[in-house]
């Protein structure tokens, strides 16, 4: 077994959630890793991810970690390359806007150059990377970044209400906001969790679908009801857990807890009440043991809830214990006993008192009141000792038992909130598809992504009317679709919701199980999701537009393989016309020729000479599409629906008609453009008419025939200076 080096880091950030007054803001941490193997002298690195285990930060500089890499020895890099060029030659290999995982790797080189892993006994020569992969967890879909961002999966904004600025932020309008219909907090963490982790385990997808197919059912609608009800009451306990390992338990940790307990009891008498051959249910049934029942019992019947608020500490209920009984009888007869012990005392004084009074509290001088203390009240302290003081310890101790027998039950209690976390999830996605009408998608092993009348999951919900459209992709109708269309016809809606079913917006959202939006749908494998939509420029990177984009590509065309989702919008505008269309050119013909390893592709371009000067190889894996357009009278209409075949005009004028340029010079640009593809010459604007053309000329031609040649004192050059070569450049 070769040697490894390891190393991960890890970052905390607070995250603002909306819920209950009594909910805790709590951390969600972010962790990147990197190994170097060295029996092929390969790095490898996974980008930053969710990780709810507890980690601890550690200290390396991201400038110092980006230094070290680009000083590392990596052979792999151009001999010809400079310094100033590492950089995007690296981008396109790493991701280096994911700075924990830069940080892991900077000090992942730092040891294997100080253990010389694979060099113990050459110390002239620096620990080679002969390459550099990434990896994902098993049976995870590989999503980076951007593509979450393109998709509009997640999308953070600023809490509208004031109260809550300094707390966090708020999800958006987004894919993870439409499905977090999730009652408790643990449920929305563990639904984000899934959705930075989608899976192509064909056994965790069905085990989540079955339970959607359940609660989606019209008869099974009370029950679902009843379940949100008690899970809306489910609360994290890993903090309360670690608050009574502190013995540091507030009246609102027991509240939340037998809250979460009795819910929780709840649940499950009204899981085992449903079908148990759904394995979710099963488990339920299994895992909620009798020590469910008896942490609700044990709370209910020592915990006096009404007096611990009104006291703002821990109280225990009568007949728990004789002894706290007994001096709680004690505390609430002492003023009566008081009263007559001071008339007895108050025989004894001087005749001059008129009153007296025995009080609990050793106070010694107020106002114009003496104090003291005689031996009966002396006599009273030995006898009744200080009860208030009594009484607030012998309820801690029941305390103290009571958070023991909790703690000792702690593991049935995560195993409780782990399955309720993931019933609430999937009781969300339910909820979502009964509200949006979505369809369960059929998972296959095969290479198949079909879509049939699909539609964007959030477009959908702004638009009174959306047209849905079918996308097939296979060996057979063909992997890699290319579709031109005029601007604002559709093409970026219909990639993104190609890339939402299994295949994107709607790929992705079967790959977390959850049902589409779609009259039908079928998802083969994919086992990643590569786009090259959007450009996020970033100061950590320091890079151009256009260089972000060619990394993006980059990605794509060194990861993908036959599994692969890959969607391309408008690739190669950043540049000149001519090395954009190369560029778009050679990629696909690329991806064209690996066969049966090309990835399902989705290309919107408005670079029809791809297609009209047949720039890419024939082959069965294409198709062309095209979105209709319908002209009434001199206006564009966009009919949003897809169709076999190819655009023929971008239809730029109408557009730009659409958008508000004035008529001039859209009329200019159409001029222009007629010229330019028939081959005359374009004139400036400001040129002369025909007529004024011809006027000049003539007056030229006159001039000339009028013109001496014999006459020895004729300037030539000043008549061709003065009036020749002006007149020729107003007519050229």
């Amino acid at each position: 077994m070769s040697e490894s080096s390891f190393s991960q880091e890890v970052e905390f950030r607070d995250v603002s959630v909306d819920g209950d007054a009594d909910e805790d803001n709590h951390e969600q941490s972010h962790i990147g890793l990197s190994y170097y193997d060295n029996s092929d002298c390969t790095l490898h690195f996974m980008p930053d991810t969710m990780e709810n285990s507890d980690l601890q930060l550690l200290d390396r500089g991201l400038e110092l970690s980006k230094q070290r890499l680009l000083t590392a020895q990596l052979p792999f890099l151009p001999p010809s390359i400079t310094e100033s060029e590492k950089i995007p030659y690296l981008s396109s290999c790493i991701p280096l806007n994911s700075v924990l995982m830069v940080r892991s790797i900077g000090g992942l080189l730092k040891c294997v150059e100080r253990r010389r892993v694979g060099l113990e006994l050459d110390d002239n020569v620096g620990v080679p990377i002969f390459q550099i992969l990434a990896y994902t967890l098993k049976d995870i879909v590989y999503i980076d970044r951007d593509t979450y961002s393109a998709l509009q999966i997640f999308k953070s904004e600023l809490h509208p209400s004031v109260y809550k600025l300094q707390s966090g932020e708020k999800e958006g309008m987004s894919l993870y906001g439409v499905l977090n219909c999730c009652r408790s907090r643990s449920g929305s963490l563990l639904l984000r969790q899934w959705f930075h982790r989608p899976t192509r385990d064909l056994n965790v997808l069905k085990r989540r679908q079955e339970v959607i197919r359940f609660f989606t059912s019209p008869r099974n609608f009370s029950e679902l009801k009843t379940l949100q009800s008690c899970l809306r009451n489910i609360k994290s306990i890993s903090t309360l857990l670690q608050r009574m390992s502190l013995s540091n338990t507030k009246v609102i940790d027991w509240q939340s807890l037998y809250k979460t307990v009795y819910s929780g009891v709840c649940i499950m008498d009204t899981v085992r009440s449903l079908p148990q051959n759904i394995q979710l249910f099963s488990e339920i049934s299994g895992n909620f043991t009798d020590d469910l029942f008896y942490i609700a019992t044990y709370i209910s019947k020592v915990v006096d809830f009404e007096a611990s608020i009104a006291e703002n500490r821990f109280i225990v209920r009568q007949n728990i214990n004789p002894v706290i009984d007994e001096k709680k009888r004690r505390m609430m007869g002492l003023p009566d006993f008081l009263t007559d012990v001071a008339h007895a005392e108050l025989e004894n004084l001087d005749p001059r008192f008129a009153t007296c009074s025995v009080i609990y509290l050793p106070l010694f001088l107020s106002e114009d009141r003496l104090h003291y203390r005689s031996s009966r009240t002396k006599e009273l302290d030995s006898i009744l000792g200080d009860l208030h003081c009594d009484i607030i310890d012998l309820e801690m101790a029941v305390m103290r038992d009571l958070q023991a027998a909790v703690i000792q039950r702690s593991g049935s209690l995560y195993n409780v909130m782990n399955l309720c976390a993931e019933l609430d999830c999937l009781v969300a996605l339910a909820q979502a598809s009964q509200d949006h009408s979505y369809c369960c998608p059929t998972l296959t092993p095969n290479h198949t992504l079909a879509l049939i009348e699909s539609r964007h999951p959030l477009l959908e919900l702004c638009t009174p009317v959306f047209v849905s459209n079918t996308y097939i992709s296979s060996e057979t109708e063909g992997k890699v679709k290319i579709i031109t269309g005029p601007n604002s016809s559709g093409k970026s809606i219909y990639l993104k919701q190609a890339s939402n079913t299994d295949v994107g917006l709607i790929v992705f959202m079967a790959l977390i199980g959850s049902d589409v939006p779609a009259k039908e749908a079928e998802i083969g494998v994919v086992d990643g999701i590569f786009t090259r939509i959007q450009s996020r420029e970033s100061v950590s990177v320091g890079l151009s537009t256009f260089m972000i984009d060619l990394n993006q590509m980059a990605h794509s065309l060194n990861n993908s393989t036959g599994n692969s989702l890959v969607l391309v919008d408008e690739f190669g505008k950043g540049t000149n016309t001519v090395d954009g269309l190369s560029l778009l050119t050679a990629c696909f013909s690329h991806w064209l020729r690996r066969g049966s390893e090309c990835p399902h592709l989705l290309l919107a371009t408005n670079f029809h000479s791809l297609i009209q000067l047949g720039l890419l190889p024939d082959s069965p894996l294409l198709s062309l599409l095209t979105l209709e357009t319908a002209i009434e009278g001199e206006e564009l209409v966009f009919l949003y629906q897809i169709r076999n075949g190819i655009c023929q005009s971008s239809c730029a004028a109408n557009i730009a008609t659409l958008a508000g340029v004035p008529p001039a010079m859209v009329k200019r640009g159409v001029e222009v453009s007629e010229l330019y593809r028939t081959g005359r010459t374009i004139r400036k604007m400001d040129s002369p008419s025909a007529d004024e053309q011809y006027s000049r000329c003539t007056e030229v031609v006159e001039k000339f025939l009028s013109l001496d040649l014999d006459d020895p004192e004729l300037d030539l050059d000043a008549y061709l200076k003065g009036d020749v070569l002006p007149a020729l450049e107003e007519v050229l």
